[in-house]
């Protein structure tokens, strides 16, 4: 759905001001569109893991190699695979989806550089505004796969960490792979964050590191077992609050 905002018209005094209040007012229905149309295309793709990384990991990287991996593993296992839709880990998440039993779901972001859709995904879907697209990236997870990255990822790792801390959406599993990249952060939030009292002790187990890509599967399996994926009715209610 495509809204058509206000053009301005400058002939009367302070109509600047109005018109950029009236911009400001129909963009709110812009907002609304996106989140609509991203709900009803994502409908159907529970459960679902949403793997993030950087864009910048080339094909013949190890970081990418593993990526594919992993998510042609948990595709194979049932889960339909998220991620940012680009390239990089994000391409080697949907490859490895792409080319297993579930669908292969890309949210994809218009950025004036470093972003192109990947050519592996059953779902695509394109988003102009960060925040519709990341409230997408949680909504539907049932876990949170976090490759090595740059600055985006550590966004989407500290938003998600932030919500289950906060309780604004129930625990899930949270999983660094590649114990090399993420242990220098896992030391600095334990001897730094929880040591100066900035979080809790507990907080850190909120956090796995797993190198093996079977691990990571089974890892998310555990979690659910006794709960089930299905959100409880409390589950659903956080997240329409979200």
């Amino acid at each position: 759905m495509k809204i058509k905002i206000p053009e301005a018209h400058h002939d009367t005094p302070g109509s600047e001001q109005k018109y950029s209040s009236a911009r400001e007012s129909w963009r709110m229905f812009e907002y609304m569109s996106e989140f609509v149309s991203a709900t009803e295309r994502l409908a159907n793709i529970q459960p679902a893991v949403t793997i993030f990384g950087s864009a910048r990991v080339a094909p013949d990287s190890a970081y990418y190699m593993l990526t594919e991996t992993i998510a042609r593993q948990l595709s194979d296992a049932g889960f339909s695979v998220i991620s940012g839709g680009g390239p990089g880990i994000m391409e080697a998440a949907n490859k490895g989806a792409y080319f297993g039993k579930s669908p292969s779901v890309g949210l994809n972001i218009q950025l004036p550089h470093e972003q192109h859709a990947n050519l592996y995904q059953d779902i695509s879907h394109s988003f102009r505004h960060f925040f519709a697209r990341k409230v997408m990236f949680v909504k539907y997870a049932c876990a949170y796969v976090i490759m090595p990255g740059g600055f985006g990822t550590l966004d989407e790792l500290m938003e998600v960490l932030t919500l289950v801390q906060t309780g604004k959406i129930r625990r899930i599993p949270i999983i660094l792979v590649q114990s090399s990249f993420w242990q220098p952060l896992m030391d600095w939030i334990r001897a730094t964050l929880a040591g100066q009292g900035m979080i809790s002790a507990e907080d850190i187990d909120l956090l796995q590191v797993i190198d093996d890509p079977r691990a990571v599967v089974d890892a998310i399996f555990c979690h659910y077992e006794a709960r089930g994926f299905e959100p409880s009715l409390r589950d659903r209610d956080i997240l329409l609050n979200l």
